[in-house]
């Protein structure tokens, strides 16, 4: 009979990069982890032996648990979470189980520090039309949800980033950037480890849309118009953010699920 607290692999992994993606708590100990210091995409880690303290960060979230083999560790808290009112399933199999099903894994060597809060901090330049919005996209739904972006003045990026400790990103000269015909959503995914098709098929159509290349991908016109319209409609560049946050989860989810998938209008017949 299938268990009714744990998510098994498949289950979570068609869930990875969509808005409803339950939270996922690492709990993995520190020799697992250094073993392999890859996490899945957007999770967070926390210590299992303080679970108590912690807790109620995750109140009125859908949480899944993943410690190395999907046993004691990440049932115990998973249970200790349900027991505090939290939606909480452990991961079958755990860590081990997604690697050999060869699941998205982030590699954590380039992860910014985050601030007090647990948050990574990420500063770039105001106004942004498509990479400056694909890679917001990508760290929230990949890396880290709860990252804060910052929008300044272009000649204010670097001060800022050394005044508030945040990642500067596509700009000139910084590491999170464009690199030769490729953009800085390209260098993120490459860094971060997170070659897949869905997103190698979004990449393509960002860098043409984000490069003036519109035959590299016949999405790209119709991408770059859709983002250039939403610079127009919001002069808050969070509200652009959080509006271009939809566009990218349709082409995402098109990316993944949808690219054989055609629409026919009804052949024209006489009216009845």
């Amino acid at each position: 009979m299938p268990s009714t607290t744990a998510i098994t692999v498949p289950q979570l992994s068609r869930l990875i990069g969509l808005p409803g993606t339950p939270t996922i708590v690492d709990v993995r100990v520190d020799d697992d982890y250094d073993a392999d210091p890859r996490v899945l995409p957007a999770s967070c880690r926390r210590d299992f032996k303080t679970v108590p303290a912690w807790a109620a960060d995750f109140a009125g979230s859908r949480v899944a648990v993943v410690c190395q083999k999907g046993q004691k560790l990440s049932q115990g808290v998973a249970a200790w979470l349900r027991h505090e009112g939290i939606a909480a399933e452990s991961l079958e199999g755990g860590f081990e189980a997604w690697r050999e099903a060869k699941g998205l894994l982030v590699r954590t060597d380039k992860m910014p520090p985050r601030d007090e809060k647990g948050r990574t901090i990420w500063v770039t330049r105001a106004r942004p039309k498509v990479d400056r919005i694909a890679c917001p996209w990508l760290i929230r739904r990949f890396i880290d949800p709860g990252a804060v972006f910052l929008f300044v003045e272009a000649a204010e990026v670097a001060a800022a980033a050394d005044r508030f400790q945040a990642e500067p990103f596509d700009i000139d000269n910084v590491f999170w950037s464009h690199r030769g015909e490729r953009c800085t959503f390209d260098t993120m995914i490459e860094e971060f480890g997170l070659e897949s098709e869905p997103l190698d098929r979004l990449a393509m159509i960002v860098r043409a849309a984000d490069t003036a290349s519109l035959d590299l991908a016949p999405q790209a016109a119709g991408f770059l118009a859709a983002s250039l319209g939403l610079s127009r409609m919001f002069r808050d560049d969070l509200e652009q953010l959080q509006a271009g946050m939809l566009l990218y989860d349709a082409f995402f989810r098109w990316c993944r699920d949808a690219t054989e998938e055609t629409h026919n209008w009804p052949s024209a017949g006489k009216p009845s």
